[in-house]
């Protein structure tokens, strides 16, 4: 793109993948009153725009972005930049979408980068997702001077709704794009919130209570992982009937933690996922009466030859992409019937 872009805000597309309109900022997680109500990391954590994508048409054979960024640190010590801070684009090619390009964050706080050049002219729709561990304060798409961009009309699909961990929040995934909550939104072909928080995916009651005002296809709580088997007894049944009693019919989907990788010579390893679980199935058990309430092992969400964690515990892209081969069956099963 050699002449200077027309420029479009990225508000005026299709945002997927917020629950509230009544954010302190554009793309916040978390509506404003939560401050102060959910625990302090989980409200600053609720400013990283993990999951949050924006849908669009356009002629253009060319497209930039620019955006500018909420926090300096543009990668971690076991997650690249592109995945923390960048923009990861995809495109519409027949019922399937595509990854086309991702846009490398270089400069704080704002970066420019062209995502495609050169394409043949010709309508496309396109998938724009937010980074995953940093916070936008805005983003703006360019294309040349004579070409449109729209946006995209809004799926008549309700949203799956993930609630848990850095996992789900999309730790360590090299692309925004490339964490199990994206891979599953984009193969079921719904909008996916992903109120995954780092650390913090604790089913605190104020959370719940949040959890509980959306209206989603299915609700899949993934907390397994930041929490010890007293915690799992104590708030797990009150989290699952605050959402029952607000929403009696959606159902919601208990999901076990992953296996350490290196559990096997690590016996206090092995042990944390074996109270967790058996936490998890006594208070399943427990509410058994409860309807919708379904429930996913933990055993295959990652695989057996260990190589699929930077950490023993943080997915890959190869971690990610089995744990959507995992969630996918269960999911496409439960929500043949959602609308």
């Amino acid at each position: 793109m050699t002449a200077t872009p027309i420029w479009h805000d990225l508000r005026t597309l299709t945002i997927e993948g917020q629950g509230w309109t009544d954010t302190l900022s554009p793309y916040d997680r978390l509506p404003a009153r939560a401050a102060g109500k959910v625990p302090d990391p989980v409200w600053h954590l609720s400013q990283d725009s993990a999951g949050l994508c924006a849908r669009f048409q356009t002629d253009a054979p060319a497209l930039r972005a620019r955006w500018t960024l909420r926090k300096e640190a543009l990668a971690m010590v076991h997650m690249p930049a592109t995945g923390v801070s960048g923009l990861d684009l995809y495109t519409r090619a027949g019922n399937t979408w595509r990854w086309l390009a991702i846009a490398r964050p270089d400069h704080f706080p704002t970066s420019e980068a062209e995502l495609i050049g050169g394409l043949p002219v010709a309508a496309r729709e396109y998938l724009l997702y937010l980074p995953l561990y940093n916070g936008v304060l805005s983003v703006e798409l360019g294309i040349p001077q004579g070409y449109t961009l729209t946006p995209s009309p809004p799926r008549p699909t309700r949203p799956i709704v993930f609630y848990g961990t850095s996992i789900t929040q999309g730790g360590c995934a090299a692309r925004p794009g490339s964490c199990h909550p994206a891979l599953l939104g984009r193969r079921l072909d719904r909008p996916v919130i992903n109120l995954g928080f780092s650390g913090n995916g604790k089913m605190e009651k104020p959370v719940a209570e949040l959890l509980a005002e959306l209206d989603p296809s299915i609700y899949v709580i993934d907390c397994l992982p930041n929490m010890v088997a007293e915690q799992i007894v104590e708030r797990a049944p009150e989290l699952v009937r605050i959402l029952r009693d607000a929403r009696p019919k959606t159902p919601i989907l208990l999901v076990e933690d992953r296996s350490y990788s290196d559990a096997f010579l690590h016996p206090e390893r092995a042990e944390r996922n074996r109270t967790s679980r058996t936490a998890l199935q006594q208070v399943y058990a427990d509410l058994r009466d409860i309807r919708e309430l379904h429930y996913l092992e933990g055993e295959d969400l990652l695989g057996a030859d260990g190589d699929d964690t930077v950490d023993g515990s943080h997915p890959t892209d190869l971690g990610f992409k089995r744990q959507a081969e995992a969630f996918y069956p269960a999911l496409s099963r439960i929500l043949a019937d959602q609308p």
